[in-house]
């Protein structure tokens, strides 16, 4: 899959910021797994479902129609709700969404078509494990849980979204926990993939370093 880049790491890291970057000056669309995770807990708090209710859950998963466009925004049943998934609520309740198996075999279906159609920069959390794991270009990304903390805080506060560094330092870490030790499909990192520690990078070094990765094995 020479057309597929697929980028992993744990929330907080830049994952999707570089992943957007990257699809924009590559000319690829930018597949945001964890909105589209994201987009099936906002249905579900917008339907009163429970998150103890899986058959609910994965009724709302696979009736959904997740659209992208070209900038990376993400569409549900044609409504742009890049902004509303990104709210504390979804925050609470989007590792819980993740966590089921038949919510992760929907998506999963979906995210392997569009790269089957496209020319996509993928990221999420099982890109290189699961979804893709035959692609061209893996990269894990990751960063300290202090400065994923003070990224996403920045990135909220940027929107003029109400929060305090210790809930989201506190959501980070056990966004992780969950993550990893989830029965079905787990962040972990790919034995191929290449590992970006960006606590230290800015955004434009990441970029720069993962594209001379690229090259070199172009």
């Amino acid at each position: 899959m020479n057309d597929v880049i697929a980028i992993d790491g744990p929330g907080g890291a830049g994952k999707s910021t570089i992943a957007g970057l990257l699809a924009e000056e590559l000319g690829y669309l930018h597949l945001d797994t964890g909105a589209m995770y994201r987009a099936v807990t906002l249905a579900a708090l917008e339907k009163n479902i429970g998150f103890n209710d899986n058959e609910a859950l994965t009724k709302v998963a696979e009736n959904l129609n997740i659209d992208f466009n070209q900038k990376g925004e993400i569409f549900i049943d044609g409504r742009n709700v890049s902004q509303e998934i990104r709210s504390q609520e979804v925050n609470a309740h989007v590792s819980e969404t993740a966590a089921i198996k038949e919510v992760r075999e929907i998506m999963v279906k979906k995210q392997k078509k569009i790269a089957e159609e496209n020319k996509v920069v993928m990221d999420g959390r099982d890109i290189t494990t699961v979804v893709l794991p035959d692609a061209e270009y893996k990269f894990y990304l990751t960063a300290s849980l202090e400065e994923r903390a003070k990224r996403r805080y920045d990135e909220m506060k940027a929107k003029n979204i109400e929060v305090d560094i210790k809930g989201i330092k506190k959501n980070i870490k056990n966004r992780d926990q969950k993550d990893s030790q989830r029965a079905y499909s787990p962040l972990k990192k790919a034995d191929d993939a290449v590992l970006i520690d960006s606590t230290n990078l800015s955004i434009e070094e990441v970029i720069k370093k993962i594209k001379e990765i690229i090259q070199h094995k172009s």
